[in-house]
């Protein structure tokens, strides 16, 4: 398991030349990459993304690339830009009646202009770059599992306190069929003898009515269901690949149970335990959302 916050750098160095490449990662529900390049380097974004998605499924990336060159460094002109503005300012004086030069300085500042020559990048630079992006993928992958196995051990401790309050709802539950007998006994018994009368319950009506009581609050198929969802995530938890995605949708499940569970009972015992079973998920959730 691996989580999807993560750095990674990376850095190859040739002989007139040096490129550097720094990954990023936070959650996400998506694989969300942004890149940051030179424009001399833009050519080469749709192999960056294509590599970074090889190796990641989830998460924001942020992907910044810089080369540093050691030699003289070529430029071109973007004529058609130059050309373009140039005209436009003739016939903004030629319709205004405006004086003045154009002015080199401010022409040099339109962005994109002058830019690296695009031919600059041969095949010894877009191989170092992929040596770095490889390194930063590498050290990036390995933080991510780090933070992955700090996430599982945090995420085992929670599910076992989920786990230790199945017994008790259990607990509590079988004993309610007797706590509805004795709790409807005490009561008939209190308004029939409110009169000075004294009637015999009828065993059969009194068993129909507890059977009934215990039936709307049974909470066993719950439980079981509970057990399998928790069973289910820790084996997502070793599960290889990205596991995510499930132990979210186990979550639901579990927190779907256990607000089934108290609506069920007016137990204070179950209320109790189904309330600390809730806050747990929630923790969970919390953490699950790191989780590749």
């Amino acid at each position: 398991m691996k989580s999807m916050t993560g750095y990674g750098k990376g850095m190859v160095a040739g002989d007139d030349f040096s490129v550097s490449v720094d990954l990023k990662t936070v959650n996400n529900r998506f694989l969300d990459i942004h890149l940051r390049v030179g424009s001399e380097l833009a050519a080469l974004e749709p192999s960056i993304k294509k590599r970074v998605t090889s190796r990641l499924s989830r998460g924001r990336v942020d992907v910044t690339v810089s080369m540093e060159r050691a030699g003289q460094i070529a430029y071109e002109l973007n004529r058609p830009l130059i050309a373009g503005y140039v005209n436009a300012l003739k016939q903004l004086q030629q319709d205004f009646g405006i004086a003045g030069e154009l002015d080199i300085n401010v022409i040099a500042r339109i962005p994109g202009a002058i830019q690296p020559a695009r031919n600059g990048i041969d095949e010894r630079m877009t191989t170092a770059l992929e040596e770095a992006l490889d390194q930063a993928l590498d050290e990036l992958q390995k933080m991510r599992e780090q933070e992955g196995e700090a996430l599982k051990k945090e995420l085992r401790e929670r599910v076992r306190k989920i786990e230790s309050l199945v017994p008790v709802i259990e607990a509590s539950a079988a004993g309610l069929a007797d706590a509805y007998r004795q709790r409807l006994q005490k009561r008939i018994g209190e308004l029939l003898n409110r009169g000075g009368q004294v009637v015999e319950i009828d065993p059969l009506r009194l068993a129909q009515e507890v059977a009934y009581l215990a039936d709307r609050s049974d909470v066993s198929e719950e439980m079981v269901r509970l057990r399998s969802h928790l069973s289910q995530f820790q084996e997502a938890l070793d599960a290889p690949g990205e596991a995510g995605k499930m132990l979210d949708f186990l979550l639901q499940e579990l927190n779907r149970e256990a607000n089934t569970t108290l609506s069920k009972s007016t137990d204070l015992v179950i209320k109790e335990a189904g309330l600390a079973i809730k806050a747990e998920v929630e923790k969970l959730r919390e953490q699950v959302q790191n989780v590749e």
